[in-house]
């Protein structure tokens, strides 16, 4: 299935998919595949949908995948940013239903999108099979992480325009060669997107909230005992490698690691797998091939 539906407005006409209309909004969601469990891409913040194109090629071709930007990102609608993790789950459940695409969902969250999925499942355990956390987020951050990488230590600040025009300079090229090889019609949009002063601007206001996310998970019902594989990229990305030394460096991985086996430990059917060579950032094309077997194992044990 190849799910097309009307344009936008805020977003713009996107290069495939298309919109939905959810509480007043128009959200892009672009499906291929058949058959279920289907899985749905939660992207992290400064990411959208068609960021993680390559995996979603590749699981296609055993299920439905579904790719899609939350509101106030990519190709969707403007909203007001920061948002609690109820109003996009709440928001991506109701998009699912609009879709036609049945539940449950193998979750696939990387980075901020690791927020909004364990609030999805919190609030709709019987509508997810299971998780695949690809640098998630996580209310147990703090438990696991050094002081000086606490949510409350690492605030994200709205850049100027100074700030944006010289960060749209520098991080063109990285772009270019990001999704060197994705069609020339997705990437030519899709690194335009990347470079814009709104789509910056907006990652940055999506992650301001990070403290008042873990407050909500925590405050939520039990995480539902469903299959998980939770995997960390072990990499440095230039911004860590700016920001953080050797030392902190080797502290964060030796945390991530403990953070994340302690996500795999939380439910009956939970595994932890290290990508050494993957980064943050980056991590659905360094590791595409371990990406896609992580789903497949996760869906094989939902089915089960």
């Amino acid at each position: 299935m190849n799910q097309r539906a009307t344009d936008g407005r805020d977003g713009g006409a996107p290069p495939i998919g298309g919109h939905h209309r959810v509480a007043g909004h128009q959200l892009f969601l672009h499906s291929s595949g058949e058959g279920g469990p289907a899985v749905v891409f939660l992207p992290g913040a400064s990411s959208v949908g068609l960021d993680y194109l390559k995996i979603h090629e590749a699981v296609s071709a055993f299920t439905t995948s579904v790719l899609y930007d939350r509101g106030g990102t990519g190709w969707s609608d403007r909203v007001d940013l920061p948002r609690t993790a109820s109003e996009v789950a709440a928001e991506l459940h109701s998009l699912l239903s609009t879709a036609g695409i049945a539940g449950p969902y193998v979750l696939v969250a990387h980075s901020l999108g690791g927020a909004y999925a364990r609030r999805f499942a919190q609030m709709f355990p019987g509508d997810v099979a299971g998780l695949v956390a690809l640098e998630s987020f996580s209310e147990d951050w703090d438990t696991h992480m050094p002081a000086d990488l606490h949510l409350d230590q690492t605030p994200d600040t709205v850049p100027g325009r100074f700030q944006t025009t010289l960060l749209r300079a520098l991080s063109r090229p990285f772009y270019r060669k990001m999704f060197a090889d994705w069609p020339a019609e997705i990437r030519k949009p899709l690194v335009a997107g990347h470079v814009s002063r709104e789509w910056m601007v907006n990652g940055t206001k999506e992650r301001s909230n990070t403290t008042a996310l873990r407050d909500e998970l925590k405050a939520g019902p039990p995480f539902p005992d469903i299959p998980l594989i939770a995997m960390a990229a072990l990499g440095a990305d230039s911004g860590q490698r700016l920001s953080l030394s050797k030392t902190m460096l080797g502290q964060l991985n030796e945390s991530k690691e403990r953070l994340y086996t302690a996500m795999a430990d939380s439910v009956t059917d939970g595994e932890y797998r290290a990508l050494p060579d993957a980064k943050h950032s980056t991590v659905q094309l360094d590791a595409p091939d371990a990406i896609v077997e992580a789903i497949r194992d996760v869906r094989a044990r939902a089915t089960r």
